[in-house]
């Protein structure tokens, strides 16, 4: 009982609650903003306080990734509508090259490690960051320019970990760049 109730745990369990709030709250409105806020922000300190004080635990990592999918399911419902009215129609063929380039570099990975492979590399962190950060800037003036540029992150990271994929003749987790990659093949060698 004792490492159910960590500090991670519990942020995680609040992001959870969150969630479902948000299901229920006009997007855009000032609650909205408050519980959105609060829910990222536990998602970042969960992860860094459960490191930092060496408690992560494997129910830990599957509290935080069922906490992740209920929180950007419940987004891609409350937001797409809002999203799908406020942006051009052409960024919506660069989401669609996004996701296409995300999907085959999850189907090469299943093909080569016969097991599902998602990297957290740099541009995959700012790809997230920058989806996160959507909401706020969607009302703005630059709220477009702002979707396409995310976009473009989007795509470079979708392309880098594919390419990661492809090279690596192993799965390895913790590959964060891929100059990171290329300095640890020539270290290899």
């Amino acid at each position: 009982m004792k490492k159910l109730l960590t500090l991670p745990n519990i942020l995680t369990s609040l992001r959870i609650a969150g969630a479902a709030c948000l299901m229920f709250i006009t997007p855009l409105t000032p609650a909205f903003f408050v519980i959105y806020t609060l829910c990222g922000i536990s998602d970042v300190l969960d992860g860094v306080i459960a490191r930092a004080a060496h408690i992560t635990t494997e129910l830990g990592a599957k509290l935080d990734s069922a906490a992740d999918l209920l929180f950007y399911s419940v987004m891609m419902i409350r937001m797409f509508p809002v999203l799908w009215e406020r942006l051009p129609r052409l960024i919506w063929a660069y989401v669609g090259l996004v996701l296409a380039l995300r999907l085959a570099s999850y189907l090469t990975a299943a093909v080569k490690y016969h097991r599902f492979a998602a990297l957290h590399t740099y541009l995959n962190k700012l790809t997230g960051l920058g989806v996160f950060m959507l909401p706020y800037f969607i009302s703005t003036g630059i709220g477009t320019v702002y979707s396409f540029a995310v976009c473009t992150v989007g795509c470079l990271a979708s392309t880098e970990e594919l390419i990661i994929h492809i090279i690596r003749r192993e799965y390895r987790p913790g590959v964060m760049t891929l100059l990171d990659l290329r300095k640890k093949n020539t270290a290899e060698k």
